[in-house]
């Protein structure tokens, strides 16, 4: 095996770590009991400490696309949790995963790159797969999560476009902005609202998404970008939607609705077909 195939191989098992260690959101989200802005806060102030003892010395340039990327990934990660909140872990991941189509919409317009042929008709294929959540029982979950999960979806995919903004500055050191900025914004808000009770089983669980499902992530899959190609990362990306709801159905017993498996089939098949096809497209 040569270097260049082992450091790849490499790449490829950072990468699905990462997609395990995000999967982890869905079921230790619902271990907390707090309030949705309360568990953003402590999350992210756990994630923010690794990230700045990671970095040691970040550096903040403060452009526009590292402030939109912060923005964007601070809105997601608050629509994300209410969602898990709101609706079946299921439904909060599944919906969000229409992202890279939304990423390829938002890339047309302030990116000027023009979606594929394959894009538009992944775009459909998800915004069908997205209706079955609203048909009958909507999924198992509320029609305001199932939104908030749409929501993070696009904003998730807004976060891309900015990071894509920007040429010279470090992912973590976005991410880290990012988590101070949610931590603020948790913390303002969590004051008008319940005080959160500090039981043993929400404070290891926020410790954990802290300092694996979101900082540990980030580190590795900073690493791993660079060393897989398009095509392998979007099908290994791909374990996070499948393990999210797994996790929970085996720890709490949380069962998915039929529509929202039949939805996530659709949704995860659109978003894995055009990344395929457009990978190879690239490499010809």
């Amino acid at each position: 095996m040569s270097y260049i195939e082992k450091d790849r191989g490499l790449g490829a098992i950072a990468l699905a770590g990462t997609a395990f260690l995000w999967s982890l959101a869905g079921l230790l989200i619902k271990l907390v009991d707090w309030n949705p802005f309360a568990i953003a806060c402590g999350r992210s102030v756990v994630a923010a400490v690794f990230l700045l003892a990671w970095i040691r010395k970040p550096k903040f340039t403060f452009s526009g696309p590292q402030v939109g990327a912060a923005v964007a990934s601070s809105a997601t990660m608050f629509l994300f949790i209410y969602a898990n909140k709101a609706t079946t872990a299921a439904n909060a991941i599944l919906l969000q995963y229409g992202s890279p189509i939304f990423t390829a919409i938002l890339g047309a317009v302030f990116l000027k790159e023009k979606p594929k042929p394959e894009h538009w008709l992944a775009f459909l294929a998800v915004a069908g797969g997205m209706a079955l959540f609203f048909m009958g029982d909507i999924g198992g979950g509320s029609m305001a999560g199932n939104l908030a999960a749409i929501a993070a979806g696009v904003t998730f995919a807004a976060y891309f476009v900015f990071m894509r903004m920007q040429k010279d500055s470090s992912p973590l050191e976005s991410n880290l902005l990012a988590h101070i900025l949610t931590a603020t914004i948790g913390f303002a808000i969590a004051l008008f609202m319940p005080a959160p009770v500090f039981s043993l089983k929400a404070v290891a669980a926020i410790g954990a998404l802290g300092v694996f499902q979101i900082g540990l992530a980030a580190v590795l899959l900073s690493w791993a970008i660079k060393r897989v190609s398009a095509i392998q990362g979007s099908i290994i990306a791909g374990l996070e939607p499948v393990f999210n709801p797994l996790w929970v159905f085996l720890a709490l017993g949380e069962r998915p609705g039929a529509n929202a498996l039949a939805g996530g089939a659709v949704i995860i098949c659109a978003v894995v077909a055009s990344s395929v096809v457009t990978a190879r497209r690239a490499r010809r």
